[in-house]
């Protein structure tokens, strides 16, 4: 029986040493109790001295983990033991109990916070039965003095944190001269175990009952069914504490209550410090037992994961040769290289499950970011009509065009074309940081152990990386000046000219169908066109003072319209003798009859330039109004760009993610274990290459101790079984 339990004891101590206490839940008995409902007084009836601190407010403010090992020589000297003070043997409980106040004062600091991190005490005495006891603070209600605020969440967690564990046995205190309703022991208790399957109720104080009460009801299970029942003890008064009293006098004391009271009498055996000890005994090795087989197979499992990290952390032996040092290398660049090469393919056994990496992380680029942002690209982004329309009319020259000018169209394509090349140099670059991702991330525990070939692993793929990011990035480029250095209109998904028309005819006829009042503006005649500027001159002249034009009469009949008019006398239609500016001198003298004669040509030269200068500055206005040519001219050419930048857009789309992954990605998951190789294969390299991480030499050592007392375990349970 006791082997069992010392055995748990050193599972649960070796356990707490390497900080690895939810790796095995091992069973143990969990005390817990409001403040002042007696539960130091409780386990030092057990243990039969004086060893918890006592005080107002909390005194209990670190868990304290038990151990109870009975000796087996009756004259044998108690003694206990710390877990942090190694091998050090109290022999006097007065100072026990001030290396616990130390101890929590270390960590929950001199205010009455509380810590998480238990104390280990082993107590050796042949008065005691082996046990494994777990002592948590007091719960409480209300902050008092220097408390947090939040005092009674922090201690009701901790104490749910330990009362969970379905190995755990719950021991809960409560004061018989209170209410059993209001106990926050059970209440708690209740939560975990709703049947009461694993708790053991202690009524304390019974002593302080009011005169003419007894607790049989609830000692008897009638009030509080308990599987494993209640049990009733009498601690030491405050003034039993206070004057010292023997722990053999008070536990005398407390059998003769029990012998005398009238409703205990009969229960006498049931009662007592003494029978509280035997039942946790009892219970303790039951509850073992019973959880042997569980446990067997946890320690199985836990063993072939120990062995498999302890494993990862590599052997020290192979750090030593040459021959062991080479060998060791070549096979950490061989994994290095293959995790790297899995990472990509998607052939790795630790992909990540809560998010994309590797090479569907590539895929994610190219298929959604890359190209979600070329379709987001307006194929006429920045290109108004006016800028349309003055890019026709500079490509015709003087000359007016019969047909769309090629030049122009080619003109406006180019610069769109060339706002695909900003997000292909983008997705090389995503692409890129993937893979300085995957580099990062490659490799395993036996490879952290030494930093420095970890380190040098990762310099010498992100250098191949680097070089191959200058030519994938040159190449991207030269796709997209290759597009715009010819600009192919005989593609044949390219609609042309015929074929934008058609387009542009369906648009209107679907416009037209649809039943719209639309108001219809009225066009005027271009105010840059010449006819108009000599007509606006004919319109002066005529409407002068006297009704003179040139020394001659006016009127605004139409028998004169034909000699009066501008036009005519510019581009014909009257005589010769009628176009001053085509007679000669003589002519002109014999017809103005000696009045002072205007140079025709000359006012005509001096408008025109003043009409060109107009013209000039109103071409540049945007709301300058267009023809119906120029209109149609300008959606003709926005529908080619259209169309032929789509066909662009796709060929990129097509292109790039194939560069990328020829150029970069598949030239370096082939070559990089050609460069670790040539990089790193060095013997004079060996020495500092693989210098140990001291710290992993560490967690090897724990791991390993971890191991040995797991393989102990497990041998032991199987001989016991």
């Amino acid at each position: 029986m006791d082997d069992l339990i010392k055995l748990t004891n050193k599972l649960q101590t070796v356990v707490s040493s390497v900080n690895a206490h939810d790796t095995l839940d091992l069973p143990q008995i969990v005390v817990v109790g409001s403040q002042s409902a007696g539960k130091s007084s409780v386990l030092e009836n057990l243990v039969q001295r004086d060893f918890l601190p006592r005080g107002s407010g909390i005194v209990t403010r670190r868990p304290l983990i038990l151990q109870l090992v009975t000796l087996r020589q009756p004259d044998a000297h108690e003694y206990g033991e710390f877990l942090h003070t190694q091998d050090k043997k109290f022999f006097d409980f007065a100072e026990i109990r001030q290396e616990i106040v130390r101890e929590t004062s270390r960590l929950a600091g001199d205010n009455k916070g509380i810590s998480r991190m238990p104390i280990h005490l082993r107590i050796y005495s042949p008065r005691v039965l082996t046990l494994t006891l777990v002592d948590l603070p007091g719960l409480t209600k209300i902050p008092i003095g220097d408390q947090p605020s939040d005092i009674e969440k922090q201690i009701r967690t901790l104490v749910m944190d330990y009362i969970s564990k379905p190995n755990s046995i719950i021991l809960a205190v409560t004061p018989a001269n209170m209410d059993l309703v209001n106990s926050d022991s059970l209440k708690l208790a209740r939560q975990v175990d709703p049947e009461g399957k694993r708790t053991i109720g202690v009524l304390s104080k019974l002593d302080l009952m009011d005169a003419g009460t007894n607790a049989l009801d609830v000692l008897a299970g009638r009030a509080y069914p308990l599987k494993l029942g209640f049990i009733g003890v009498v601690n030491r008064s405050q003034q039993d504490i206070l004057t010292n009293k023997p722990m053999a006098d008070a536990v005398k004391a407390e059998n003769d209550f029990f012998m005398q009271h009238p409703s205990y009498r009969a229960i006498v055996k049931q009662c007592g410090t003494q029978y509280l000890a035997k039942q946790l005994n009892q219970i303790l090795f039951h509850h073992i037992k019973d959880k042997l087989p569980e446990l067997r197979t946890k320690l199985s499992t836990l063993i072939s994961q120990t062995q498999h990290e302890l494993n990862q952390y590599g052997d020290p032996v192979l750090t030593s040769g040459t021959m062991h040092r080479g060998s060791l290398i070549l096979r950490l660049l061989t994994k290095f290289a293959n995790d790297f090469v899995a990472a990509i393919d998607g052939t790795s056994s630790e992909m990540s499950t809560k998010e994309l990496c590797g090479g569907a992380r590539i895929y994610y680029i190219f298929n959604h970011v890359f190209g979600n942002a070329l379709l987001a690209i307006p194929p006429c982004a920045n290109l108004t009509n006016q800028d349309i329309r003055t890019a026709i009319r500079n490509s015709t020259g003087p000359r007016p065009s019969l047909f769309v000018p090629e030049i122009a169209f080619d003109l406006l394509v180019k610069p769109q074309i060339k706002l695909l090349e900003t997000p292909s140099l983008r997705c090389v670059e995503l692409v890129y940081e993937e893979l300085m991702k995957i580099c990062h991330n490659a490799g395993d525990k036996e490879l952290m152990r030494y930093p420095k070939l970890h380190g040098k692993l990762i310099e010498v793929v992100a250098e191949l990386l680097r070089e191959r990011l200058g030519p994938t990035s040159s190449f991207v480029e030269s796709l997209i000046a290759i597009e715009r250095a010819y600009i192919n209109t005989n593609h044949q998904d390219f609609m042309g000219a015929a074929g934008a028309m058609t387009s542009m005819e369906l648009t209107r006829k679907k416009k037209l169908s649809t039943p719209k009042q639309s108001r219809k503006l009225s066009r005027q005649p271009s105010t840059g066109s010449i006819s108009s500027t000599i007509m606006q001159q004919q319109q002066q002249l005529v409407h002068k003072p006297n009704g003179m034009v040139n020394g001659t009469s006016a009127t605004h009949d139409g028998d004169d319209a034909h000699h009066d008019s501008f036009l005519h006398y510019f581009f014909g239609g009257a005589g010769k003798t009628d176009r001053p500016a085509l007679t000669t001198p003589e002519m002109s003298t014999g017809m103005t009859n000696g009045a002072p004669v205007l140079s025709v040509s000359s006012m005509v030269e001096a408008e025109l330039d003043k009409k060109m200068e107009d013209v000039s500055l109103q071409s540049d206005d945007p709301t300058y109004p267009a023809t119906d040519r120029e209109e149609m001219e300008t959606q003709l050419i926005r529908t080619l760009i259209t169309n032929y930048f789509g066909i662009v857009r796709k060929n990129v789309q097509d292109m790039v993610p194939k560069a990328v992954m020829h150029l970069l990605v598949n030239h370096s998951r082939e070559t990089v274990q050609n460069r670790l190789v040539t990089s790193l294969y060095k013997r004079e390299l060996f020495d500092e290459l693989l210098q140990e991480d001291e710290a992993m030499s560490l967690e090897r050592a724990k791991c390993k101790q971890l191991l040995d007392v797991y393989k102990q375990a497990f041998e032991i349970i199987n001989n016991t079984m």
